[in-house]
């Protein structure tokens, strides 16, 4: 069965840092990423990694602030979110199969895991 398990989101006052997990079982995923959804909006695009972990992508309002890596023999992708704003608040998500070249999604979803950041 595949599965990708997010795991880290919480409560931080602004400013702080979150470090999100999302640990893949089943199979193995290519290029991976994250995305973040708040009430209300679409789905957007938080980060991309390559499966060689040496090509990586933000959407602008994170570059500088969040990191994301991956460790493939553990399977698992991390989200290293710092000085982290209230705009930053919403449901992440872990994407596995992520076009790189166009930054859509693949196929598989995470869970999701709640990021609130209080002002």
């Amino acid at each position: 069965q595949v599965q990708l398990v997010e795991s880290g989101g919480g409560l931080v006052q602004a400013g702080g840092s979150l470090r999100l997990s999302c640990a893949a079982s089943g199979r193995t995923f290519y290029a991976m990423g994250w995305f973040c959804q708040s009430p209300g909006t679409e789905r957007e695009f938080v980060a991309g990694i390559s499966w060689s972990g040496g090509g990586t992508y933000y959407t602008d309002s994170v570059k500088g602030r969040f990191t994301i890596s991956r460790d493939k023999a553990k399977n698992t992708v991390y989200l290293q979110m710092n000085s982290l704003k209230p705009e930053d608040a919403a449901v992440y998500y872990c994407n596995g199969d992520l076009t790189l070249t166009t930054l859509r999604p693949g196929g598989s979803w995470g869970q999701g895991t709640q990021v609130t950041v209080s002002s």
